[in-house]
């Protein structure tokens, strides 16, 4: 005599042995190839806009260097910083910038490995890390962005008391007469996209999964 088996762990059975749909691999697979131009564009634009610089002065931060838009653009803002005691912005000394290349590097071949698994618990874990990974990104942004602009040299041309020059981390903001504007700029954009499609794709692949069980 055959014993039943319980509901619940046929369901799990189920989840766990169904095979993504070809759509949703090809999306996850896109997806991660997709990642592959954070290394050609900047992550990250920041502009100064004053009256004083009629054509603003920006810098683009890309995945392993930070740089201006213009060809001087960086010298002047650290110029500009040297005044009101903010920190010089060297490349070479952020730790972040070393380390982004290889995290990109990580997801671009784990959603890969994913993509061609054709199993749905390799697709939610590249999820569930990107995620993780977007989210610790933007709290440590914020994060140098604080110490940049509160961590003032007290010997500084320029003192202000109570003032601080933490730029946005997305949005516009007025700092004395400059308004500076953050936002992401193209590459920061596909890495952005990249999980919110897979995502998507990875919804849609579920709720389809779940009507065919129920029918």
């Amino acid at each position: 005599m055959t014993r039943p088996g319980r509901p619940g762990r046929v369901a799990s059975h189920r989840i766990e042995h169904r095979m993504i749909h070809a759509r949703t691999r090809t999306t996850l697979l896109v997806c991660s190839v997709a990642l592959i131009l954070a290394y050609f564009f900047p992550i990250w634009k920041i502009t100064l806009e004053a009256p004083q610089y009629p054509e603003g002065l920006g810098m683009y931060i890309w995945i392993d260097t930070i740089t201006g838009v213009g060809e001087h653009d960086l010298q002047n803002i650290n110029g500009l910083n040297h005044y009101i005691g903010m920190k010089t912005i060297e490349p070479e000394s952020i730790a972040e910038l070393r380390i982004m290349p290889w995290l990109v590097a990580f997801l671009i071949v784990f959603g890969l490995i994913a993509g061609g698994s054709r199993r749905p618990g390799l697709m939610y874990a590249w999820i569930a890390l990107f995620a993780v990974v977007a989210i610790v990104g933007l709290v440590d942004f914020y994060m140098w962005e604080y110490d940049y602009g509160h961590n003032l040299n007290p010997t500084a041309a320029i003192r202000i008391p109570g003032m601080s020059y933490q730029p946005p981390l997305i949005g516009s903001k007025k700092l004395l007469n400059f308004t500076a504007h953050s936002y992401p700029a193209l590459g920061g954009l596909i890495i952005f996209l990249s999980p919110v499609l897979a995502l998507g794709a990875a919804v849609k692949d579920w709720l389809h999964a779940t009507q065919v069980g129920k029918a």
